[in-house]
């Protein structure tokens, strides 16, 4: 299997896993982690807002009611795994961003979510 196949194995992987509890006790995923898991999420981006990382991407859509459809579902699959992110609908975008509130940071759960967001986009 080449290199692109085991990337998308691995991002597959990933969508298919559960959140797991996280309390404020927790560790943020250290920079050498949060390097091998962006390779499974490669659209999105590491942005800071208050020295706090997060996942952030944006979604292009034809207009607001698609947007607004992917919203749902995205608030859908948060509320199934019991972890929410920041969600901004507007005509034609969406921009979510992941981050777990409670240790201020990234957490594999953040990780995870985000390539669940990405396959609802695909699918």
């Amino acid at each position: 299997m080449d290199g692109c196949g085991k990337q998308e194995d691995e991002m597959e992987e990933l969508a298919k896993r559960k959140c797991e509890a996280c309390h404020a006790g927790a560790s943020r995923i250290s920079d050498e982690e949060i390097s091998k898991y962006k390779l499974n999420i490669p659209n999105w981006e590491i942005s800071e807002v208050d020295r706090i990382k997060r996942l952030v991407r944006n979604f292009k859509f034809k207009n607001f009611r698609e947007a607004l459809s992917f919203t749902n579902k995205v608030g859908s699959i948060a509320e199934e795994e019991g972890h929410h992110p920041l969600i901004q609908t507007e005509w034609g975008k969406v921009t979510v961003s992941w981050w777990t509130h409670a240790i201020k940071g990234l957490h594999i759960n953040d990780f995870i979510m985000a390539s669940k967001t990405d396959t609802l986009y695909g699918g």
